[in-house]
């Protein structure tokens, strides 16, 4: 199962976020689940790095770890990616269901 926890503060204010897991919705390389979940999250990682002036830190491993943080006040473009990547991974979590994905949204001050 993958578990993704977005990182808020209590504004609303997105801090970061981490994944990990494997969907296990079908064997490796056919998962679609664990696929499109990667590719969102890969895609703003790459977009907010591209896209936007944020300084941020990335660790990644290849057991299905990805973990992102703001670490400067991040802008109005670094909110509206994440805040997108949320709602691509709540959207494919309502359509798979609970068995193959968690979503949580947690206060900052919990460990990120």
């Amino acid at each position: 199962m993958i578990k993704a926890i977005f990182y808020r503060e209590s504004d609303g204010t997105y801090k970061g976020f981490s994944i990990s897991g494997h969907a296990m919705f079908r064997k490796y390389g056919k998962d679609i689940v664990c696929s499109a979940v990667s590719v969102l999250a890969i895609n703003t990682v790459n977009s907010i790095d591209c896209l936007t002036d944020n300084i941020f830190e990335v660790e990644e491993d290849q057991d299905g770890l990805l973990k992102f943080k703001f670490t400067s006040e991040p802008d109005k473009k670094g909110q509206l990616l994440i805040e997108s990547l949320a709602l691509g991974i709540t959207d494919i979590k309502e359509e798979y269901g609970d068995k193959y994905l968690i979503v949580k949204f947690k206060d900052k001050s919990e460990t990120l």
